[in-house]
């Protein structure tokens, strides 16, 4: 007799309810994980140095990770047969895709007279717990996260098994499954930047916290220090639980930095709340009427967005961020989906894609209802006449060009005057720099001004087929 484990994005050993709970039973442990294949090629990477960790971390208290391909209603259903299976645990997932694989595996259980257990484990409340009280669910951040505030999050702290009994079975070799980029080996900046697995993400917590929390309100605008916790892609697939950040947060002080980073994890909640309540939100605009909305996407210009070619610098800094480190800082994110989607009228949904492939923390949730956000067509949306201008976004929040200089060096001898608008220097200014606007560094795809325009126009029109209707 055993219990099954079955970790999805819960790669920790520590605060871990699944594991928890299926160790205190007392029986054996089987301990498994089954390729997610929707991931993108970013998550592909981290996920997997992430499973490699968690695999040291397992062995290292005599146990095994097992690692399967393949579906995993028969992957499981097939495990509990061969090894007596009494019981499978496993964090709650809140995408679709996974809400009906738990579906189906639970209905296949009952038939092996075996047990599902889900865990409230990837989130700091269950969905349906943060309610109005009309007992509906909400569509406005400020009110849910007081409601969040209000439900309080649980202090117990579940320590990580010191030993692990664990049932042996058959495993796929991790390098087998090809998750790392061969040729090109587009990875290097990723290997700079980031240490997956849980020892990791806790050391990044423990950095945050000794320090830039202080200036967070502030400084997680400005991309070109470190003031933001980088904790997204951890936090994304597990390696630290949402409820020890909230509570190391929390015992950090009282300043602003503090309140503003607990916000943020709310925001987090939010998102997930999101996408319980709207299962397409990647690929539906939540605003129905935005489904008649006029794109005017013109050629090459997703491509140069891509490829941080846009000829605006703080869009194209943020753009080569991305691809460099599978990260993007998130005051960035909203200027490079921004430029997207309200200047050069291309529709969100591909830009969300784009990011869906090239972030190591790519997330159904928070990638879907931030992309709607920018948008305007989402819940508790920014209009979609608020319409970022690049250039000033940039002068206020990278001063020095030192986040654009970083990225887009093409540009670095230029004075801060001219940084973020060159199609505005001078042309003695250009030359001493070494710039030929076209040749080293591309002119506008669409100038700030006429993006603006373009977008109000289309706003306007689909306001007006709304009011004809």
């Amino acid at each position: 007799m055993a219990r099954l484990v079955w970790f999805r994005n819960d790669l920790r050993l520590a605060d871990n309810p699944a594991l928890h709970a299926a160790a205190e039973s007392g029986e054996d442990v089987l301990l498994l994980y089954i390729l997610d294949e929707r991931a993108g090629a970013a998550s592909r990477w981290w996920l997997h140095y992430s499973l490699s960790a968690l695999g040291e971390d397992i062995a290292a208290r005599g146990g095994q990770l097992v690692l399967r391909r393949g579906e995993p209603v028969e992957i499981i259903a097939g495990l509990v047969r061969e090894h007596g299976i009494t019981g499978v645990h496993a964090a709650r997932a809140y995408e679709p895709f996974w809400r009906e694989t738990d579906r189906k595996l639970d209905a296949a259980l009952k038939k092996l007279d075996c047990g599902l257990h889900r865990h409230l484990s990837t989130s700091l409340f269950p969905p349906e717990r943060i309610t109005t009280k009309t007992g509906g669910l909400y569509g406005v951040f400020t009110p849910f996260s007081k409601a969040c505030l209000e439900a309080g999050v649980p202090e117990d702290a579940l320590p990580a098994p010191r030993a692990l009994k664990s049932t042996r079975a058959k495993s796929d070799a991790l390098k087998d499954w090809g998750l790392l980029p061969t040729k090109p080996d587009w990875a290097g900046g990723m290997r700079a930047e980031w240490t997956p697995g849980e020892a990791g993400a806790r050391a990044r917590l423990e950095a945050f916290l000794a320090g830039p929390v202080k200036h967070y309100a502030t400084a997680r605008d400005v991309p070109g220090v470190e003031g933001t916790s980088r904790l997204s892609p951890h936090a994304h697939f597990g390696e630290i639980s949402p409820r020890h950040v909230w509570h190391k947060a929390n015992a950090a002080g009282n300043g602003k930095g503090v309140e503003t980073f607990l916000k943020e994890l709310l925001w987090r909640e939010f998102s997930i709340n999101l996408l319980w309540q709207h299962r397409d939100i990647r690929e539906k605009p939540i605003r129905e009427e935005f489904g008649a909305f006029a794109w005017n996407e013109r050629k090459g210009h997703l491509a140069a967005w891509q490829k941080g070619q846009t000829g605006i610098p703080i869009v194209d800094a943020g753009m080569r961020e991305l691809w460099q480190t599978g990260w993007m800082h998130n005051r960035v994110r909203m200027i490079c989906a921004s430029y997207l989607v309200k200047h050069l009228l291309i529709p969100w949904q591909k830009g969300e894609a784009w990011f869906w492939d090239c972030l190591c923390e790519a997330d159904e949730a928070a990638n879907g209802a931030s992309w709607q956000w920018v948008a305007g067509c989402g819940a508790d949306a920014a209009p979609y006449f608020r319409v970022f201008n690049p250039v000033l976004q940039g002068k206020k929040f990278d001063p020095d060009g030192a986040y654009v200089r970083r990225y887009v060096p093409e540009l670095k001898k230029l004075p801060d005057a001219h940084l973020h608008a060159p199609w505005e220097a001078p042309e003695e200014i250009l030359k001493a720099a070494g710039i030929t606007l076209g040749q080293a560094y591309p002119r506008p795809l669409v100038l700030p001004a006429v993006g603006r325009q373009a977008a109000l126009e289309a706003y306007a029109n689909l306001k007006g087929e709304q009011s004809i209707d």
